[in-house]
């Protein structure tokens, strides 16, 4: 029996956004984590919420899923209140954490039994979900181990497919490859996008600029609990020009300088890297470096490197908010 012949599925009218957020406000004391969030998720779509650590995106996701209390505005999943009717969305949702919540006492076939049992599904089902998930996630020979012996990777992939066990509709993904390596990060990423396949809508939280611009068809850009700015990752992208001219100046004493120098070339405001000496500047055509560079030179400041480059998400995170999404300890 695959999982799909017991899976719940959503709402049919065929009209409502998976996810219809509107002024989302979540405080602790006077800390707003939420402010005034507006999110429309369409069906069948990967919808990413791009922020770094602290920006609000768990806090955001809790509330969706019901486990933190909606202080403002409200929310709809498939035209569901959310506030209202938890206990529907309830059954229209599947959440995985940015921590694997298996027993790691019992093996991957005994978690993927018991969390169908707990919701209900007869003991000859729950073997026969199981089995299957286990096929799916690719962890047939390491099903009958104990969770204490998996690798980080396996731990997701297991988490992933018990958010799955009632075929829910809607999928919530909290920073599912936070700490995985390259190579694990690949598989999760083909399994994100097999959900898709299968009829599923996600709803995908990261600090990974790549993993947004791989995975979204559209992201929102979330930093302070705010949401700064929203569409595909090319939409974003242009919002910093056609393309972007990449310098690292050889006196990193002399940024200012070049900033003005900058100004009064092109008219336009350079943004400052983290790093050291660097400094993007967003070019509407690729030909106008050559009056950067002229600029530059005018003003006796020296570069070490120069390159154009189409804009990355990079580039539009540290435009829209002013620093990157993650810091040099999370790296």
């Amino acid at each position: 029996m695959s999982i799909t012949e017991l899976g719940r599925t959503a709402p049919s009218s065929g009209t409502e956004p998976a996810v219809l957020a509107e002024g989302l406000v979540k405080a602790f004391g006077d800390h707003r984590a939420v402010d005034g969030i507006d999110l429309e998720i369409r069906p069948g779509e990967i919808f990413g919420v791009l922020g770094p650590n602290g920006a609000g995106k768990t806090t955001m996701l809790r509330m969706l899923a019901t486990l933190l209390a909606i202080d403002a505005g409200r929310a709809e999943i498939f035209g569901v209140d959310v506030a209202g009717r938890p206990h529907v969305i309830r059954q229209l949702i599947g959440v995985t954490g940015q921590y694997a919540s298996v027993d790691e006492q019992l093996t991957a076939r005994e978690n993927l039994r018991l969390f169908a049992r707990l919701q209900r599904i007869p003991a000859p089902s729950a073997r026969r979900i199981a089995a299957d998930l286990l096929g799916r996630f690719g962890l047939e020979e390491a099903a009958d181990k104990p969770i204490a012996h998996f690798s980080g990777g396996m731990r997701r992939r297991l988490d992933l497919a018990a958010s799955l066990i009632t075929r829910p509709p809607l999928i919530f993904l909290d920073e599912p490859t936070t700490g995985l390596d390259p190579r694990t990060r690949g598989q999760m990423w083909d399994t994100i996008r097999g959900l898709i396949t299968d009829g599923c809508t996600v709803l995908l939280t990261t600090q990974y600029l790549d993993e947004a611009d791989q995975l979204a068809d559209r992201i929102a850009v979330i930093d302070h609990g705010r949401k700064v700015a929203e569409g595909t990752p090319d939409e974003l992208k242009t919002m910093v020009g056609a393309s972007t001219l990449q310098l690292m100046l050889a006196e990193p004493g002399e940024v200012p300088a070049a900033v003005e120098a900058v100004r009064r070339g092109l008219g336009s405001e350079p943004v400052l890297s983290p790093e050291k000496g660097r400094l993007n500047v967003a070019l509407d055509q690729a030909d106008m470096a050559a009056d950067v560079l002229i600029a530059l030179r005018t003003a006796g400041i020296s570069i070490s490197s120069v390159s154009v480059a189409k804009p990355s998400l990079d580039e539009v995170f540290l435009a829209l908010t002013g620093h990157e999404t993650e810091t040099e300890e999370t790296r």
